[in-house]
C-alpha cells in the first residue's frame, strides 16, 4: 500500500475516547478535541526549523482488513486508515510507538504531537496511529446499518491491531530489535492495555491513560465522583458548590414536575418546551452533562474549570437562588456555541442516532452507542443520594435506545457486560507490563486500575494523579500544568525507557 504525504493540516474532529450518549457531552468532547487540535497545529507551526515543516513528516495510508477476523469463510474487507511519522526513527534498533485510535477519527497530529511523540523523539521511534474500525474514514458505505455493526467490537479491533502489526513489520522490514510500545487514552487506553494482554508477543509494553477496563451497566459512580470533585478544594471546589449545584437541579426537577416546563425552557433558552417525559429527561441530562464536561475536562483549557463553575454558583455578591445562578452558568457556558437555542427534543436525538450516512460515521455517535449496548454499558444513571443531578436520569430510560435502535433487549445487557469483564478481567485485567495512568478528578478512574498489584518487579503499575482530569497526561505540556502532572509524565518516561532497555537486554541475551 502506497503512503501519500499529508500536505496540509486538517483539523479533524476526534473524540477523546470517552463513553457517553448525551448530546451535550458529545458536543463538549468534539469541541475539546477541536481545541486540542488547534493547539497541536500551533505547536507544530512553532517548531518549524530552517524551513522544515513537521506536518509533512506525517504520511497517510490504508490497509485492507478482513471485516470478520474470526470467520475465514467471510472474505469481505474494509479499508482502515493509519498515519506514519518516520522523522525520528532509527531503523535498525529504533522502537515502534503505536497510538491506538478510539471512538472517532484519527488525524496527522496523532503522530506529530503529544507526550508519546516527545518520547518517540528521545528514543528514535517510528510513530504510528491506527484508526478504529467503523470510525472516522475506516468504514464501508453500509457500515452503520445495524446488520453491519455486528462486526464492530473491541475483539475485532484488537485483531485489526495484530494484522496492522504484521503489515508494518513487513512494510518497514522490522525485526525483534524494534520494540513495540502502545499508547491510548480512555476507550483506546483500554484497547492499549488489552492489546498487550491478548497479544504480549507483539507489543512489549503499553501505556493506558484514563482507561475504563471494567465494563459496568450502571455507572452511577461517575456522578458520585463529579460530586466529590465539585467539593475538592484543591481544584477550586467547595462543599457549598456541591450543595448549590444539587439545589439547582432539584429546583429544575420540581419546576418540571409542577407543570412549569415553559418557564424552565425560557430560562435555559430551549428550542422546545419539554412537555413529554422524554423531552424533560433530555433537558435534565443536557444540563447535567454541562457540569460533567466541566469536571471531566477540568483545566484542559476549554470554556470553564471547576473553580470557575463554583465561583459562579457560590457568588456571595449576588443574593439569588442557586437555580438562577445555574441559569447564568449555563448561559455563559453555551454562549460561544453560537446556537440559537438548546435542543431538548428526544425525537431529534433518536433521529441523529438513526442516521447511517457517511457524515454521521465521522461523528461516531451511533457506533459508540452500539458498543455500549453490546460490550460496555457505562450508563451514567442518577439514582442514589450521592448524585448531584436530577433523579429522572434512571437506568431504564438510559438503556431504552438499545432495543429501539439495534433490537438489543435491555435484559440482555448485563450478560453482555459480564462477558466483557470475564474476557478482559475487569479492573483486575490479565495484563503484564502495562502502565495505568489516571486523574483523581476524572470520574473514569473508577473503572480503571488505580492501585499497584505488586510491590516490585516489572508488573503492571498505576500512576494516580490526584488533582488532574481525563487523559491530561497525554497532552502537550503547558506552563500552567500542575506539579503532579509534570511529575507523572516524568514517571511515564522513566517506565518507557526502562521497558526499552529491558527489551534490548532480553534481545541481546537470547
Amino acid at each position: 500500500m502506497l503512503l501519500s504525504p499529508t500536505c496540509c493540516l486538517i483539523l479533524l474532529l476526534l473524540f477523546l475516547n470517552l463513553v457517553e450518549s448525551g448530546r451535550v457531552l458529545r458536543k463538549i468532547k468534539e469541541r475539546v478535541r477541536e481545541l486540542q487540535l488547534h493547539k497541536a497545529k500551533e505547536h507544530v507551526l512553532t517548531h518549524t526549523v530552517n524551513g522544515h515543516q513537521p506536518a509533512r513528516d506525517a504520511k497517510e495510508g490504508r490497509i485492507r482488513q478482513p471485516l470478520d477476523h474470526f470467520d475465514r469463510q467471510d472474505t469481505e474487507t474494509f479499508h482502515q486508515r493509519f498515519f506514519v511519522n518516520e522523522a525520528y526513527w532509527q531503523p535498525r534498533h529504533g522502537p515502534v510507538f503505536l497510538f491506538i485510535g478510539g471512538e472517532g477519527p484519527i488525524s496527522a497530529f496523532d503522530v506529530l504531537t503529544g507526550h508519546h511523540v516527545v518520547m518517540a523523539e528521545e528514543h528514535g521511534a517510528l510513530l504510528l496511529a491506527l484508526e478504529h474500525r467503523f470510525y472516522g474514514y475506516s468504514i464501508n458505505p453500509d457500515g452503520l446499518e445495524t446488520e453491519s455493526l455486528v462486526y464492530l467490537s473491541s475483539q475485532q479491533a484488537l485483531a485489526d491491531l495484530a494484522a496492522f502489526h504484521q503489515y508494518v513489520t513487513e512494510r518497514f522490514s522490522l525485526s525483534h530489535e524494534n520494540t513495540w510500545i502502545s499508547f491510548g487514552g480512555s476507550y483506546s487506553g483500554a484497547l492499549s492495555a488489552w492489546f498487550r494482554g491478548k497479544f504480549p508477543h507483539l507489543v512489549y509494553g503499553a501505556v493506558a491513560s484514563s482507561a475504563p477496563v471494567k465494563a459496568k451497566l450502571d455507572f452511577s459512580t461517575y456522578n458520585k465522583i463529579v460530586g466529590l470533585s465539585l467539593m475538592n478544594e484543591a481544584v477550586g471546589g467547595s462543599d457549598k458548590c456541591l450543595v448549590d449545584v444539587s439545589e439547582a437541579f432539584a429546583a429544575v426537577e420540581a419546576a418540571l414536575v409542577g407543570g412549569n416546563a415553559s418557564a424552565v425552557a425560557k430560562d435555559f433558552g430551549c428550542c422546545q418546551i419539554p412537555k413529554s417525559r422524554d423531552d424533560q429527561n433530555e433537558l435534565t441530562q443536557n444540563l447535567a452533562e454541562i457540569v460533567m464536561g466541566i469536571v471531566q475536562y477540568n483545566e484542559e483549557g476549554f470554556r470553564m474549570s471547576i473553580k470557575e463553575l463554583c465561583d459562579i454558583m457560590t457568588n456571595k455578591s449576588e443574593e439569588i437562588e442557586a437555580y438562577h445562578q445555574f441559569v447564568k452558568l449555563v448561559q455563559l457556558y453555551l454562549s460561544p456555541d453560537n446556537e440559537p437555542c438548546l435542543d431538548v427534543s428526544h425525537e431529534h436525538t433518536v433521529k441523529e442516532l438513526m442516521d447511517t450516512s457517511f457524515q454521521a460515521a465521522r461523528k461516531g455517535w451511533r457506533q459508540w452507542l452500539y458498543q455500549t449496548c453490546t460490550e460496555f454499558g457505562f450508563y451514567m444513571a442518577c439514582q442514589d443520594a450521592s448524585c448531584p443531578f436530577s433523579r429522572t436520569l434512571n437506568l431504564q430510560d438510559l438503556t431504552k435506545l438499545c432495543p429501539m435502535l439495534f433490537d438489543i433487549p435491555q435484559d440482555s445487557l448485563l450478560e453482555r457486560i459480564a462477558f466483557t469483564n470475564k474476557y478482559y478481567g475487569a479492573d483486575q485485567p490479565h495484563t503484564h507490563r502495562v502502565l495505568y495512568v489516571n486523574g483523581g478528578v476524572d470520574p473514569w478512574h473508577e473503572l480503571s486500575v488505580v492501585h499497584n498489584r505488586t510491590e516490585a518487579g516489572d508488573e503492571d503499575r498505576a500512576i494516580f494523579i490526584k488533582d488532574t482530569a481525563h487523559c491530561a497526561d497525554m497532552m502537550i505540556s503547558r506552563p500552567t500544568d500542575r506539579y503532579s502532572l509534570r511529575k507523572a509524565r516524568r514517571e511515564i518516561e522513566k517506565h518507557v525507557a526502562k521497558w526499552l532497555k529491558s527489551a534490548a537486554w532480553e534481545e541481546t541475551n537470547k
